[in-house]
């Protein structure tokens, strides 16, 4: 094990920079994040990031010199490498179901909630940078359906996948902080059972406070 310090590549604005934030904050893991790397300032425009990642995608995760990248590989690897509370389950059957989850959110609850909707918020791509509404009124069903299916698999756990925080959580939460904040908010979460007070406990922890800003 060791307990020296990483940088997160990537900004911090970004959801899954957030994500690999968390799992530092829940272990105490000692990290730098940001776009700058050895006094090079590695750009999401400009072709830079290929350097780093293969499709040039952030984060990507530096320690001792070695770059690691996809976000819940990057989380199991801070789990793996790293003393701290664990942030995946004991049983092989449990950490399977964690890591599929994982996955899952990082690709189509991501693709349904932040790539086809939330960014069409921050960064809007309407001629003069208007929001095209018409893109986000074909993309609610999906975010509506996708919130729907995640109330489902939280029921009543304290946690995403089960009693303890885990690398599910550091992917889910940054996802709905996001999502939460938007003016319509109400309505998007209104008739979920579970995911709104989920949210608002994931909020109220250490980690969280340190990151969601």
């Amino acid at each position: 094990m060791t307990s020296d310090k990483v940088h997160i590549l990537g900004p911090q604005f970004s959801t899954f920079v957030r994500s690999v934030q968390l799992c530092c904050e829940e272990k105490g893991i000692a990290y730098t994040v940001g776009s700058t790397i050895d006094q090079q300032t590695v750009s999401l425009n400009d072709g830079s990031l290929f350097q780093f990642h293969p499709f040039g995608k952030v984060p990507v995760l530096i320690h001792h010199g070695k770059r690691f990248f996809e976000t819940p590989a990057i989380c199991r690897y801070l789990d793996n490498c790293f003393d701290g509370v664990a942030l995946q389950p004991d049983t092989a059957e449990a950490k399977a179901e964690v890591d599929e989850w994982s996955n899952c959110l990082a690709i189509y609850v991501d693709r349904a909630l932040v790539r086809d909707y939330l960014l069409e918020f921050a960064f809007p791509r309407g001629p003069e940078g208007q929001i095209r509404k018409q893109e986000i009124k074909a993309a609610e069903p999906q975010v509506l359906k996708v919130l729907g299916l995640l109330d489902t698999e939280l029921g009543s756990k304290p946690f995403f996948k089960g009693d303890n925080f885990t690398i599910a959580d550091a992917i889910l939460i940054p996802m709905l902080d996001y999502l939460q904040r938007l003016p319509h908010a109400e309505q998007l979460f209104s008739g979920l059972q579970y995911l709104p007070g989920y949210l608002q406990r994931m909020r109220d922890r250490a980690s969280a406070k340190a990151v969601l800003i």
